[in-house]
């Protein structure tokens, strides 16, 4: 059973470790601007902006892999069920202000995870 909670936690710290080099490197690439809905201007002007975005995706991967990692199981009990829930409330302010769609990508899983590690 514990397998699969830190899966599913794993699995949420690899989707924004895959988002954080889509806004850090690869913004303005055909990739991204799919990914995100962007066009080539909007992408070149916001470039900046995009990575710092990456950089804090990139904090709650690195959260969550500490959870999964740390010696102390119910510290990292403790970790990851924080940066899971930080998880789930960007991706609730995301769905609401950029795109809805963030709910289901972030969300979900987040709270999949979040179930698993609160119930397993």
């Amino acid at each position: 059973m514990t397998i699969i909670r830190d899966l599913l936690t794993a699995l949420v710290a690899i989707e924004h470790v895959y988002i954080l080099i889509l806004e850090m490197f690869l913004w303005t690439t055909p990739r991204a601007r799919k990914a995100f809905g962007t066009d080539k201007t909007f992408a070149e002007a916001t470039r900046s902006l995009a990575a710092n975005q990456g950089l804090y995706n990139g904090f709650l991967a690195a959260g969550l892999f500490w959870g999964l990692i740390h010696p102390n199981a119910a510290i990292g009990h403790q970790l990851q069920l924080f940066f899971l829930g930080c998880v789930l409330v960007a991706a609730v302010y995301g769905g609401l202000t950029a795109k809805r769609s963030i709910l289901l990508v972030q969300g979900l899983p987040a709270l999949a995870a979040m179930v698993a590690v609160l119930v397993l």
